[in-house]
């Protein structure tokens, strides 16, 4: 009998304690189901990271940087990366484009761009002028090398740069131009990417 009882006491007291544990610990963790601080970080640009690069590129004011890119990242977020480049352009009604520069991602990537296409400006003649693009949405540098259409209604102006949206497959570009090259802010049209020079914009 008496050994009986002990082997009921200790059956006893085994499923009092097991009963005191928490069937699921991870469940009492505030950050259960939440990405670890370890998950691989999205990997994109600040817009204090971009400021001076504008403001170098351009060579406008870090403010005058800083008020178009805010108009940006207020519509778009924050890039994965930029293409900085020079262009060429001509128009008489209708006009063509013609550029290169370099795409570079904040994951390190960087490779030569070449871009060109049609617009419809408001002036006659041509100009050359500088171009950054801020890149959206490009988690494959291979789906950049298609033709981007002008988003409808995005053109706008600020801090004397001009500013459109482009936007296939779900990747949007934000080309910002200066000076001479406002007329591509407003444009109406499409730029084909490529890795290699082409002649024929269509």
């Amino acid at each position: 009998m008496r050994a009986l009882a002990s082997l009921l006491a200790g059956i006893s007291l085994t499923f009092t304690l097991s009963s005191g544990l928490t069937p699921d610990a991870d469940a009492q963790d505030p950050d259960y189901g939440q990405p670890s601080e370890y998950s691989e970080p999205v990997d994109t640009y600040s817009q204090d990271e971009l400021v001076d690069a504008v403001s170098d590129f351009f060579g406008v004011t870090a403010e005058a940087a800083a008020s178009v890119l805010e108009r940006v990242f207020s519509d778009l977020g924050r890039p994965v990366g930029y293409v900085a480049g020079e262009e060429v352009a001509a128009a008489a009604g209708i006009g063509l484009r013609y550029g290169e520069g370099y795409l570079t991602l904040k994951s390190g990537e960087r490779e030569k761009v070449y871009w060109r296409g049609p617009s419809i400006g408001f002036d006659a003649g041509g100009n050359a002028s500088r171009v950054f693009v801020l890149v959206y949405n490009l988690n494959d540098t291979d789906r950049l090398y298609q033709r981007f259409p002008g988003v409808e209604g995005s053109a706008y102006f600020v801090a004397g740069m001009g500013v459109n949206y482009q936007r296939a497959d779900e990747i949007t570009l934000a080309p910002i131009r200066s000076g001479v090259g406002l007329r591509a802010g407003a444009n109406v049209g499409y730029l084909a990417y490529s890795r290699r020079r082409a002649w024929l914009p269509f």
